[in-house]
Parts: structure tokens; sequence; C-alpha cells
């Protein structure tokens, strides 16, 4: 198994790629704001002409994640694409002709975050309050932590198993980062699903469906899975997706995983974390490792130049 190369910073990496995959929390943001750097590093990266996705598995649709990254500061020039498994979700709920969202059905009972409905406006489906009604169920938020799982949740999808209603689950996520705290994410929600005996279908990372959708959008642009690297927060689920599809990662530290890292002084005390979390995760090592979404280098001094335009 090759050694992760420990590095500076994105600087280190960026001219060994022509494509860039990034996953937006944990790694750009925390919900609440950017991480330093985060906009010099994009704006490096873009002034290289690099192809740069950001890959979500957030349960609302692309567009609404390009507006809450403009209204955080990351201007829509900074990136190529944004790929969400809600906007997935979303398509596939529309044509329901392909895979699992064939003739699934036009009535839903939907779990998300605040009451968003997002993940289906605009489509013949609608949202019932009623279990029963439903045709299936759709995950797509949670909203933890002033509702339990053990307390809330649970009950419906008892209740859900006991009608055989398939679930898909638009967020895998099973933790979520708002502000410093992580709660209870939907994929723990759609976990629990199958503990009691019901079936998910997994939309987003690390499932390989949406790494596929981003390697379409690359290799219209000639740009193949060897030549891209995913740069993440998570080994459960960026690494272990972007490994499957053989993409290069870059595990960043300050993200999910920042407390197993957390009191390592040495390269040595980072490598040994490493080495846990790669037999936790599959024996599967990300290809770089580094302290969060930085550049690495001393960038020029700007002050004086004139902005065109």
């Amino acid at each position: 198994m090759a050694k992760t190369k420990f590095c500076q910073g994105i600087s280190d990496i960026s001219d060994s790629y022509a494509g860039f995959i990034v996953d937006q929390w944990g790694v750009l943001h925390n919900g609440e704001k950017l991480y330093d750097g985060v906009l010099e590093t994009l704006e490096q990266l873009s002034a290289r002409k690099k192809y740069i996705i950001i890959l979500s598995n957030s349960g609302k649709r692309a567009e609404e994640n390009v507006e809450r990254l403009a209204a955080l500061g990351i201007r829509r020039n900074l990136y190529t694409d944004m790929v969400t498994s809600g906007e997935i979700c979303w398509q596939g709920l529309k044509d329901q002709t392909e895979g699992v969202f064939k003739n699934i059905g036009r009535h839903c009972f939907l779990m998300s975050r605040g009451g968003d409905h997002s993940i289906v406006d605009g489509l013949a489906i609608d949202v019932v309050e009623d279990i029963d009604k439903a045709d299936f169920l759709l995950i797509s938020g949670s909203d933890a932590p002033e509702k339990t799982l053990v307390d809330y949740y649970e009950p419906l999808l008892k209740k859900s198993v006991r009608r055989g209603l398939k679930a898909i689950c638009a967020n895998p996520d099973s933790r979520m980062l708002v502000g410093s705290n992580h709660h209870a994410g939907p994929g723990l929600i759609a976990r629990r699903y199958q503990d009691f005996g019901g079936v998910v279908h997994y939309i987003g990372k690390p499932h390989p469906p949406i790494f596929q959708h981003c390697i379409r959008l690359l290799q219209e642009k000639e740009i193949y899975p060897g030549q891209t690297v995913m740069i993440g927060d998570t080994m459960a689920h960026d690494i272990l997706g972007a490994a499957a599809v053989e993409m290069d990662t870059c595990l960043i530290k300050n993200g999910l995983h920042a407390g197993a890292f957390k009191g390592c002084k040495t390269p040595y005390d980072v490598d040994k974390t490493l080495n846990i979390l790669t037999l936790q995760y599959n024996n599967v090592r990300p290809t770089y490792l580094v302290d969060r979404f930085k550049w690495g280098k001393a960038l020029p001094d700007r002050k004086h130049k004139k902005r065109k335009g």
C-alpha cells in the first residue's frame, strides 16, 4: 500500500491534475462561514484553468447550493460545476424512467430539515403527512438535535417498514456539521430504516452513481479519473467513494476527522492516526493529506493592483 504524501497545501498537487472534485461541507465551510484560505485556493486553481466540481451530499438542489456558496463569499466563476445528491435525486424523480426511480410513485413521505420541500419543488410529486398514503419514503435531511432518532424518527420508520415502503436517501451523510457541532444526519436515519428491515436506495457519496456523474462531466472536457483528484474531509464518503472509481484522493485534517488528528505532534503521530483510519475504512488510504483547503504558499501582494472592469 502506497504511503500517503503529507502536503503543505493544495499547491503541492495542483500541477498533477486537470480535474478537482471538492467536497463542500467540512472542506470549504462549516455551514456558517468559510474556512481560512478557501477563496485564495479556488482563485489559484481557477487561474490555472482547472476543472473544479463542487460535490455535495446536500439534499438540496444544485442552484440552492450555488446560492449558499455565493452568500458565504464564493463567486460562481471560481468553480466549473455544482453537483449535489439532491439535484440527481430531483432529476430521477422527475423522469422516473431509470434505476431506483423507475415508477416509484407520486406520493412521498418526506423527511427533510426545517420542512424544506425543495427536493420535490416543481415535480408532479405530492408530499403527504400520513405514511399510510405514501408510495415511498424520501430522506433528504434531519431535524437533529431538535428531533431525536429514538423519539421522533424511529416510530415513523417502523410504520414505513410495516407498509413495505422503499426509501430513497438523498443525503447519505450520517453526521452533519453545524458550526462546530456534529449531529445525526439523514444517512443515520436511513441506516436505522435498514436495521428495521426497510429497503433504502442511497443517492450520493460514497455510492458510485454520483461519482460516475462527475466523471461524465469531466470526460466531456477529455479529463479522465487518472487526471482527477477528490478533496474531502471524510474517509467514509469522500475517500472511499473516489478510490472506488480509481481517483486519487486528498484528505483534509480539519474536517470530520479533526478529533482523530488532535494531539498529533510529529509526522509519526499523524501516520499512526492514518494507519488506524485506514484499518477502519477497508484498508483504503488517501493519496495525500493536508491540514485544510489552503494554497500552502505565500500569495503575491495584490493590494496595489487595479481590478479590471
